[in-house]
């Protein structure tokens, strides 16, 4: 499974997922600062399977039955790498299961 993270979330975040996961930062992608409209665009273009945010305005901003791919918004208090890491396991469930295109969240 191909995973773009956002730029709210921790880089090192990549490094908590298995191996079966091929994770991939807005930054490096170059796409830093690209609204999430375009942004939810690109990544389907590139071939992401999902994206993850801790960012929860997204599912305000964004038209909900257009989305290109599914997003998961990982619930923590703050977007700290210690606060995220205990949220993987349960990421991972949810990403290894029949995703649709529609917001999912993975509570703290």
């Amino acid at each position: 499974m191909k995973l773009l993270l956002d730029e709210s979330v921790p880089k090192r975040l990549a490094a908590s997922f298995p191996a079966s996961f091929t994770l991939r930062t807005v930054q490096e992608m170059g796409w830093s600062g690209t609204g999430n409209g375009l942004l939810l665009s690109l990544a389907a273009r590139e071939g992401f399977d999902a994206m993850i945010t801790v960012d929860r305005g997204i599912e305000h901003q964004q038209n909900l039955e257009a989305l290109p791919i599914p997003v998961v918004i990982m619930l923590a208090a703050r977007n700290r790498l210690a606060e995220l890491q205990p949220l993987v396991p349960a990421a991972v469930d949810l990403l290894s299961g029949d995703l649709r295109r529609r917001i999912y969240r993975v509570p703290g």
